[in-house]
């Protein structure tokens, strides 16, 4: 089916206050969170009776249930697909608790790679977290039965589950992540997820879509900022660590386990190549993933840039000379000028954490932040300079440390994000994945960029739901048979009507077979009735009702054939045996046959006119009339007949018809089973009178 869609109106509403005023089928679209925040990503769709759920993250921000998305205003038993864009813990790590501990019964999809270090991330997550076993969201338990819940599919190839098609492209971002395109009747949403349109030392650019979607959900993190050149920051970041390791200090770089990281550690280690006067000087990658993530990394060098692919024939380029991995601050030799890299990213707790306390109050020290920080966190606490920080302890110390903040992350600028629409092309976009104000300038800038182009721009909080209304041109594609031959203005087509979710088909019952899991079956009927008579007889009678009767010549018994649906064999010196395919055509044919071998059985033959009935032929016409019941019953069910009046009453569908025999009218006031009626009583008419002798 090709569906041609518009979008009538838009409204951004409490979800509490719903009002359907248009026509047409809403489609509606609510954060649950991620709505003017960073964090906790999880966008709930629904559209046609099909519900969808683009990521379960947390909230960076907060622990136990109070970094979940707001479950609460869904019902989880309704969604049918959930689809996770990436393995970072703000868009997936709430998934192991939606499978596990609600009512969720869905699919759920993700990228081969994002599932192999979903499960190092999650694992680590929960090592790592300082929570009470109360506000433990899940265990290791439950993320092992997730895994076994979580289905994986290949960038490109198309999935449809109950009536929704979905697939995905290249985001970037990380290895793995994927921007869905999910098609519900014909309308389009594409869900970006994190992404980034440039292309960095290790991983491929975002891909452009071949085509429009109707509705476009991008993340919106770093509003109308523009990164600086990849070569600028690159020499910025490489600077400060030369300078602060040559003055005997130490590095701190906070890091997601996976991302980020790689990207940094490449670099260091190539400058570290080009400098053997820091030779001496150690880096550290500290994480407990440390290992198994360069493990995952090399598994999936297919999913990376052209560089690292043709680099990996040579050798493996994740196999880092001057980077060592550090499990624990346990077995840390923290002796002289050091560089580390250390996750959590945010501060929040872990090895990060722990070496930022400990080096916090020297000068010579520096922490340089590479990527974006969540509100809440250490991190963007830091970056305002205090001149005191708090410990885990609760000990205030003073803040002596330097720090820097040089955006290696890979999340779209202003100057991506608007070439990126640009091209897309979306009527309608939705914001999310940002902090409130630098959402509402990006959202600003966007509808004057786009005031042209009649673009609808919207920024929902968490729990507010935009309202869309589309409208669809059904239309049933011919295919297979019934396209070899384009018709003319005018043509009727006919075939089988296949309707598979929501699109149409329509074929010839030759090619069911081809173009689904259907098959066509005929039922035949054979029926033996009584004649004694001439066989040539019976050829005479029946070439007086029906223009086509041929003999066959080559059947084993004398058999002729009427109108191409019934064949009629004497096969016995007593009865004759008719074979057809049943279809209502054949079977009106078959039924006028019988009425005639019945009639040739006994005299009078025909049915007499009704006009002058004498009493002497009153018990033929009995019968007659009877006869034209049965006919009757057989094609519509519920046939009364009024011998008296010479009437009969048909009941179809709950609609009632009169069928006056003498004056050959018939009374109903629905056209449609007149019009049926009538042609059955016309066949019926022309089966019967010819027979008079």
């Amino acid at each position: 089916m090709s569906v041609t869609t518009q979008s009538l109106q838009q409204t951004l509403k409490r979800k509490e206050s719903m009002s359907t005023t248009v026509g047409g089928d809403k489609l509606d679209i609510t954060p649950l969170g991620a709505g003017n925040e960073v964090g906790r990503s999880c966008v709930y769709m629904t559209y046609k009776g099909k519900t969808v759920l683009f990521d379960c993250g947390i909230h960076p921000g907060y622990s136990g249930m109070a970094a979940l998305p707001y479950f609460d205003e869904i019902d989880p038993s309704t969604i049918d697909v959930l689809l996770v864009t990436h393995f970072h813990l703000d868009h997936c790590a709430s998934l192991p608790y939606f499978i596990e501990k609600t009512t969720f019964k869905g699919r759920v999809f993700m990228t081969h790679a994002t599932k192999a270090i979903y499960r190092l991330i999650l694992s680590d997550y929960v090592k790592v977290s300082k929570v009470s076993v109360e506000d433990m969201l899940y265990d290791e338990q439950d993320i092992t039965r997730s895994m076994d819940k979580i289905e994986v599919l290949d960038f490109h190839q198309t999935v449809e589950v109950n009536g929704i098609k979905f697939w995905c492209y290249t985001a970037g971002h990380v290895l793995g992540a994927a921007m869905f395109m999910v098609d519900i009747a014909g309308v389009r949403v594409l869900y970006t997820g994190d992404y980034s349109r440039e292309e960095d030392r290790h991983l491929r650019a975002a891909e452009m879509p071949q085509f429009s979607p109707d509705v476009c959900i991008v993340e919106s993190t770093y509003g109308v900022q523009v990164h600086q050149p990849r070569a600028v920051r690159e020499k910025r970041f490489t600077d400060i660590v030369h300078q602060t390791v040559a003055q005997g200090g130490r590095v701190l770089i906070p890091a997601f386990a996976l991302g980020r990281a790689q990207e940094l550690l490449l670099i260091l280690d190539e400058y570290w190549k080009f400098h053997p006067e820091l030779h001496n000087v150690p880096i550290y990658y500290a994480s407990p993933l440390a290992k198994k993530c360069m493990a995952v990394y090399q598994t999936y060098i297919n999913g990376m840039n052209d560089k690292i692919q043709s680099q990996y024939g040579i050798s493996n380029p994740f196999n880092f000379t001057h980077i060592h991995p550090l499990k624990n601050i346990e077995s840390f030799d923290d002796v002289g000028p050091s560089v580390v890299m250390a996750s959590p990213g945010g501060l929040q707790n872990g090895l990060s954490r722990q070496l930022f306390e400990l080096w916090c109050q020297d000068k010579k020290n520096a922490c340089v932040l590479p990527g974006y920080v969540v509100e809440g966190s250490l991190a963007k606490i830091i970056l305002n300079e205090p001149k005191e920080v708090t410990l885990m302890s609760g000990l205030v110390v003073p803040r002596n440390i330097q720090v820097e903040y040089i955006s290696f992350s890979a999340h779209a600028d202003f100057n991506q994000t608007n070439a990126f629409l640009s091209e897309l092309r979306p009527p309608n976009i939705i914001l999310v994945h940002g902090e409130a104000n630098e959402m509402a300038r990006l959202k600003a800038k966007l509808q004057t960029q786009f005031a042209e182009q009649n673009v609808n721009v919207l920024s929902p909080k968490n729990c507010q739901t935009v309202e869309m209304f589309f409208k669809g041109e059904k239309t049933a594609k011919a295919i297979g048979r019934l396209a070899e031959k384009v018709p003319k203005e005018g043509d009727s087509v006919s075939g089988l009507l296949v309707r598979k979710g929501f699109t149409y088909q329509l074929m010839s019952p030759e090619d069911l077979h081809v173009y689904t899991q259907l098959t066509t079956g005929s039922v035949m009927q054979r029926q033996s009735v009584p004649y004694k008579g001439a066989f040539i007889v019976l050829k005479h009678r029946l070439q007086q009702m029906f223009e086509k009767v041929v003999m066959l010549p080559e059947a084993e018994f004398p058999s002729l054939n009427v109108h191409d649906k019934v064949t009629v064999g004497q096969e016995g010196a007593d009865f004759v045996v008719l074979q057809w395919v049943s279809d209502p055509v054949s079977d009106m044919v078959a039924d006028s046959i019988v009425a005639t071998i019945l009639k040739l059985n006994t005299r009078p033959l025909s049915l007499p006119e009704p006009n002058g009935v004498d009493q002497k032929e009153s018990a033929a016409l009995k019968n007659g009339l009877k006869i034209v019941q049965s006919l009757f019953t057989s094609l519509f069910g519920d046939v009364k007949l009024d011998q008296e009046q010479q009437k009969f009453t048909i009941a179809i569908d709950g609609v009632s018809a009169v069928v006056d025999y003498v004056t050959k009218t018939i009374e109903c006031e629905n056209e449609n089973v007149k019009e049926r009626i009538k042609l059955a009583f016309g066949r019926i008419q022309s089966a019967l009178h010819p027979l008079s002798l």
